[in-house]
């Protein structure tokens, strides 16, 4: 029996764990999809003088942002973007983004960046 490396037919591949979560999140039908960082909430600016955290945001909100390069390609960037396409594919749902520390308070006012259709 030949693997697919000696066969020649296998392929490499990345399972992004924030776009896998998200579709876990859509086929068990959850309400909320949480994805869990290192910062409380998604930030503009993030790290400069004029940093804005974000409690709410919808959809073409945050694809302005992207287009605007406010999210780094190796960190924010990912979760938004699983976070967009989990409440494209869900509307009824939504996705807050925070960090593990404040998980306990997470249905709390002002914890996380909350995304909405």
């Amino acid at each position: 029996m030949k693997t697919s490396k000696e066969s020649g037919s296998g392929i490499e591949a990345v399972i992004d764990k924030d776009f896998a979560t998200g579709k876990l999140a859509e086929l068990v039908e959850a309400d909320v999809l949480i994805i869990l960082t290192g910062v409380e909430k998604i930030a503009l600016n993030f790290g400069k003088e004029n940093e804005q955290w974000l409690d709410q945001v919808t959809v073409s909100e945050l694809k302005n942002y992207i287009a605007e390069g406010h999210f780094a390609p190796g960190s924010m960037l990912p979760k938004v973007e699983a976070a967009i396409e989990y409440v494209k594919t869900q509307p009824h749902c939504k996705t807050i983004i925070t960090s593990l520390e404040r998980l306990g308070d997470i249905f709390k006012n002002g914890v996380g960046t909350t995304i909405l259709p």
